[in-house]
């Protein structure tokens, strides 16, 4: 059984049968008793409710949270072990999104919230389909914890679709940008280096910022990252080493500010865009397109989605895969053609 922050329990036989009971008790806040048994749909409500009541400020008019609420459900969600395991960063993300939701819904019962309720929501945010398909994980997320727990009995989000999307997102760079940019930006300049670093380890641009020297021991880059908290182990390619060598560093990151500082993820964004306007290319092109293009070159290397992912640190194979089956589509096509101009000739119409 999960033990459960300010709960106090006690065996009342005061009648000659014996029963458990809780209580939520935190010094400074009124005791609320907890029917039911932990686990039970109205011990679990009622327990969401007490912690809200305890998080939020004691002012007049502050929120009164109500048993059975979308607020509730939210509260219960935050401190939920589930919710808990998340990274920070991934924690303040989901945060935002869903709290933004209950300032609309918060106070409407949980029970009345219907997938036409849901699709409605969903609609209004098809003009900006990435964030809307995000909003619409984290409440199937929401869903699925709130049936889990007994707090409803059905999911209402569970087969609503996700909005189709025509664009890929991130443009990946082609070989010619990328040569654009080595051409501009020579080895030896952070510019350079920035490159190299997201080209040759796949990673994101807040695993990138924070990548120094003492992460390489024995010709391997270490990284654990910070949006999945995954350990990986990348060997240091030729290219990325030859860079290195030729761009000292006497900072803990490689890559620093104008000031001498680590860079943010947001800041580094922003000046790499700054690298990429100087060196003449076009607004598409991204830190994070290089990311997608390591993952290009891997696949057109005859890579496996998996050894892909053992390197890019994707936690699932239905982004990378992407690239294997372009590759194997191209790698296919000009086989056919071949053994079709083995078998006819070159088609000169001899």
């Amino acid at each position: 059984m999960i033990r459960r922050k300010y709960v106090h329990s006690f065996i009342d036989d005061r009648y000659g049968k014996a029963k458990a009971r809780y209580y939520f008790r935190r010094r400074g806040h009124k005791q609320v008793a907890l029917p039911g048994m932990p686990g039970s749909m109205e011990f679990e409500q009622a327990y969401a409710a007490a912690m809200a009541n305890e998080s939020l400020p004691s002012t007049i008019g502050a929120k009164r949270i109500r048993v059975g609420s979308i607020d509730a459900l939210a509260i219960a969600y935050f401190n939920s072990p589930a919710f808990l395991a998340l990274s920070p960063s991934t924690q303040a993300t989901y945060r935002g999104i869903l709290e933004a939701f209950t300032r609309e819904h918060g106070a409407k019962p949980l029970t009345l919230l219907t997938r036409k309720h849901l699709e409605a929501m969903l609609a209004r945010k098809m003009k900006t389909p990435a964030a809307g398909n995000h909003w619409l994980r984290l409440i199937k997320t929401l869903m699925r914890f709130a049936v889990r727990e007994q707090l409803r009995a059905d999911d209402p989000a569970r087969d609503i679709d996700y909005i189709k999307r025509k664009v890929a997102g991130f443009h990946t760079w082609s070989e010619d940008e990328i040569a654009q940019f080595e051409a501009h930006h020579p080895i030896g300049s952070k510019a350079r280096l920035a490159l190299a670093l997201l080209l040759y380890t796949a990673q994101r641009r807040s695993d990138v910022v924070k990548m120094g020297r003492q992460h390489i021991r024995a010709g391997v880059v270490h990284v654990r990252q910070q949006k999945t908290g995954t350990m990986l182990a990348i060997p240091v390619h030729p290219a990325l080493q030859a860079v290195l060598d030729a761009t000292p560093s006497e900072h803990l990151t490689f890559l620093t500010t104008a000031y001498g500082k680590p860079f943010t993820a947001a800041g580094f964004g922003n000046w790499f865009r700054d690298q990429c306007d100087a060196a003449g290319l076009p607004g598409h092109c991204a830190a994070h397109g290089l990311r997608k293009a390591a993952c290009r070159r891997l696949a057109e290397a005859g890579c496996s989605a998996n050894v892909i992912a053992s390197i890019s640190g994707h936690t699932t194979l239905r982004e990378v895969e992407r690239y294997t089956k372009a590759a194997d589509q191209e790698r296919m096509a000009r086989q056919g053609m071949a053994a079709i101009i083995s078998r006819t000739g070159s088609g000169n119409g001899h």
